[in-house]
């Protein structure tokens, strides 16, 4: 059986897929385009992909051997799930191991957001320092503030566990209450327009969905505090961007920091022009630890699934029932 993985992983995931198959890897260090990964996947059995190939319809319909997805990812947004169930390819993903790397990522975006540090670091480089000042690059304290936590799943929940040192007041909004964080922390869940008018520091931690798309908008932008510092780690297209330009331009917020686009890899153009931006290239899973694990889950998801048996992250188990 062949496999075609759309970039090169870590190597513990590439070894334990060639000991079981042919493996096909894109050469390029770049983004496949969808008519590149058409042409590799056309007579492959599994395709291993990232979370930025637009795994649709088309590509799904034009490999009529495929039997397996693995995606390198947590998230599964890019791939027509429906249509991989319809034929009987089932599709898994690599939950919970970045979770702690991806809520650590967001505490280092919270934190350098409110203190300055890149617009800091930038001002020292250009050789602007000349010495302490009362009211230099003065930011957001954090310690016994209010943490406003927008979706308590597995990172959403670390994030807000991690904020323990810091003695922080917590509340969190999601579609189901969480009793780890109401026990460890004395959280407490409340509507998004709540946590949006109180919260201090305010992590994005949600799924992609229709009913996700823009959850922050300029009318929810408008209810933050103009103190406030926002993070986004999930998806792009949680925010506004536009929107999120105008607030941190007029001030309606004190500043983000962005770890995911609207338009990946496409940055707004103005937000790249604000100060008090924040940015990162989609580093949430970025540690050598994490990326190794990931990269051996999603192998050990396409060796399942290729050898008949359900994969242990299978996204879709009902295509398992239609597989011949």
């Amino acid at each position: 059986m062949k496999v075609y993985v759309t970039r090169t992983i870590p190597d513990i995931g590439l070894s334990l897929l060639k000991q079981e198959f042919t493996v096909d890897i894109f050469p390029h260090d770049r983004l496949p385009t969808k008519p590149e990964i058409i042409a590799g996947v056309k007579d492959a059995d599994g395709l291993l992909c990232l979370l930025t190939d637009p795994i649709d319809k088309d590509v799904i319909t034009s490999a009529p051997h495929l039997r397996m997805i693995a995606t390198y990812a947590v998230g599964y947004d890019n791939i027509d799930i429906a249509t991989a169930t319809t034929r009987g390819i089932l599709v898994s993903n690599t939950p919970g191991v970045l979770t702690d790397a991806t809520a650590e990522l967001a505490w280092a975006l919270l934190i350098s957001a409110a203190r300055r540090i890149p617009e800091g670091d930038t001002y020292c480089r250009q050789g602007k320092f000349t010495g302490w000042a009362p009211l230099l690059m003065v930011g957001q304290e954090i310690t016994g503030k209010t943490l406003g936590i927008i979706g308590a799943g597995r990172i959403g929940a670390a994030t807000a566990l991690k904020s323990k040192g810091f003695h922080m007041n917590v509340l969190y909004t999601d579609t189901q209450p969480n009793p780890t964080l109401e026990r460890e922390l004395h959280a407490k869940r409340v509507p998004l327009e709540e946590l949006l008018k109180q919260a201090d520091f305010i992590s994005i931690h949600v799924a992609l969905f229709p009913s996700t798309h823009h959850l922050i908008g300029r009318q929810q932008l408008r209810m933050m505090k103009p103190t406030a510092v926002l993070a986004n780690t999930s998806r792009g297209p949680v925010i506004d961007e536009p929107a999120l330009a105008t607030a941190l331009k007029e001030h309606w917020i004190f500043s983000a920091g962005l770890d995911v686009y609207e338009h990946e890899p496409k940055i707004h153009k103005d937000l790249l022009t604000l100060p008090n931006v924040v940015f990162a290239p989609h580093l949430g899973s970025a540690t050598m630890d994490t990326r190794s694990n990931m990269a051996r889950m999603a192998a050990e998801n396409m060796i399942a699934g290729l050898h008949g048996q359900l994969p242990p992250n299978c996204v879709n188990p009902e295509a398992y029932r239609k597989k011949p």
